[in-house]
């Protein structure tokens, strides 16, 4: 190379001023909210992809969204309902189920979701820069969609039986239905952050998840209301489980039946706080480095 050229290569170097430089982020606890709305449509954008992609290929398509919890209740009610004699309290077996698989199936999802976030993004996240934290943000974001399908078949079939002249209590903690929602979201959030930040390096984990979210429902009151546990010290362990309280006050506000209790609401936030602030410490602090070990 002439040395003139190789001097004027090195000059144009020299005067190139970078607008944006990307660097690791030192402190843990850090979660930039204006970087999260300079990328807002690049979120949009991930959202519309998995929520296009979830039943791409299928015939029936989003309507799998309705099925899957419509022959859920049918196997429910049959199972557990018919077969095993469960009591709902009064309320409806229909109502009873499908309120409280897709109150679960929502936390389930979320959680799911959360927790492969670097492994099933690593070819994005090699190839172009974007704040990590966003890819939990869809995850929940997009089961939200589908959670929202499966509530209007609940109000659907609540309308129904209202109609039909069954008697169902609505009591006024229902004004905090979408706050107990975000509550659960944001606690799927938080175990997800963790599991993913691990698993990065863990592979096991993944599997381990699966079977714990399986076995996890039936320490939760969904197929089954709280009050049937009689056992003090069983029903004291199954409240420690930090989803009971927000199933229960969902029950509560919207079929009347359950227990609502401001103290171990209270709980549940507390253990979703922790979840978070440990979550996102693990998940800054992996994303350094997650490229060189995923």
């Amino acid at each position: 190379m002439p040395p003139f050229l190789k001097q004027h290569i090195v000059k144009e170097q020299n005067d190139t001023h970078w607008s944006t430089v990307i660097t690791p982020r030192d402190r843990l606890l850090t979660l930039d909210w204006r970087e999260i709305w300079r990328y807002r449509d690049m979120f949009v954008l991930f959202v519309e992809r998995a929520f296009r992609t979830a039943y791409k290929q299928t015939i029936l398509g989003p309507l799998w969204f309705i099925i899957t919890p419509v022959l859920s209740v049918i196997v429910y009610v049959a199972v557990f309902g018919g077969v095993a004699k469960i009591p709902t309290d009064g309320v409806p077996p229909v109502l009873f189920y499908l309120l409280g698989i897709s109150v679960w199936g929502y936390f389930a999802a979320c959680l799911n979701s959360t927790s492969n976030s670097f492994v099933t993004n690593a070819d994005i996240f090699g190839k172009v820069y974007f704040p990590r934290i966003i890819m939990p943000m869809v995850a929940v974001t997009t089961n939200l969609l589908s959670f929202a399908i499966q509530l209007a078949i609940f109000i659907v079939f609540y309308i129904y039986y209202v109609a039909t002249g069954t008697e169902l209590t609505i009591h006024w903690q229902i004004v905090l239905f979408p706050f107990l929602m975000l509550l659960l979201a944001l606690m799927a959030m938080g175990f997800g952050m963790v599991f993913s930040s691990l698993t990065t390096k863990y592979r096991d984990l993944q599997i381990m998840l699966t079977k714990i979210i399986s076995l996890w429902v039936y320490i939760t009151p969904v197929i089954y209301p709280l009050s049937l546990v009689s056992n003090p010290k069983l029903h004291l362990a199954m409240s420690l489980n930090p989803v009971t309280p927000i199933m229960e006050a969902i029950k509560y506000s919207l079929l009347g039946q359950g227990q609502f209790s401001w103290m171990w609401l209270g709980y549940s936030v507390l253990v979703t706080l922790v979840l978070l602030l440990f979550g996102l410490m693990l998940f800054n602090k992996v994303q350094k480095s997650f490229m060189d070990t995923v």
